[in-house]
């Protein structure tokens, strides 16, 4: 299996802290985040990644090499101006060698099940599956609503009230025929442009595990302690 990480970002709501450093490289005991992302998915069968990368992308290479020390293979994706989600997803083309292609941030970790995802992909026959977390507060993601069918219908905004619902959670299985027609050298976002043109044609998979999106220092600080209490992310 191959996964692509979107790591190029500057993560301006994390400063101080990503002047010097991509996000993706922020400590958590004494390793980089992306070390846990990248671990997490070769211990299911990943073994070959690669990095979009753009902001102080010369350290993410400097750690990670080539990959081999990690056991897996990676290779980079580097654009040399801020192309969003969808833009760093459509240089990184030449990249990808299967028909499908897992997608993820490289600030969030989710724990989910990557050959039930791709199973699930593969019985619904749709050119996008998006892995989808239930959390109590959508106030700062907006909400995904899915049918009965477990196809999403409707992308709705952050609200500034409290309640409980399906979000994305970061992690997709995107048909190359999808990445063929984007357009080339222009920033796109997947979230804001492509993934609302496909209404109808995406499926959702629910995930039940664990969930964290480092964008914000709460959040950062919080994995930092949840780290030490589970063994499979080390």
């Amino acid at each position: 299996m191959q996964a692509l990480i979107l790591a190029g970002g500057r993560g301006t709501r994390m400063r101080p802290l990503t002047d010097k450093i991509p996000k993706v490289l922020l400590p958590v005991d004494g390793k980089p985040f992306l070390f846990y992302l990248i671990n997490f998915l070769k211990n299911q069968g990943v073994k070959e990644f690669i990095l979009a990368v753009g902001y102080k992308a010369q350290k993410i290479k400097d750690y990670f090499g080539n990959g081999e020390k990690f056991g897996v293979k990676i290779v980079y994706s580097e654009e040399k101006k801020p192309l969003g989600t969808g833009g760093a997803l459509k240089n990184a083309e030449r990249y990808i060698r299967h028909r499908d292609i897992f997608v993820l941030n490289g600030d969030i970790f989710i724990d989910v099940n990557i050959k039930k995802m791709a199973e699930f992909h593969k019985k619904m026959k749709l050119p996008i599956t998006i892995g989808v977390c239930w959390v109590n507060d959508i106030s700062r993601y907006g909400r995904v609503a899915i049918n009965k069918k477990n196809v999403i219908m409707k992308f709705e905004e952050k609200k500034f009230t409290k309640e409980g619902g399906f979000i994305n959670g970061g992690i997709y299985l995107i048909n190359k025929k999808i990445i063929k027609d984007l357009p080339s050298n222009r920033n796109i976002s997947l979230e804001k442009e492509v993934f609302p043109q496909l209404i109808g044609q995406m499926a959702a998979f629910k995930i039940k595990g664990y969930f964290i999106d480092i964008g914000i220092p709460q959040d950062y600080q919080k994995f930092q302690e949840d780290i030490k209490d589970i063994k499979i992310w080390n």
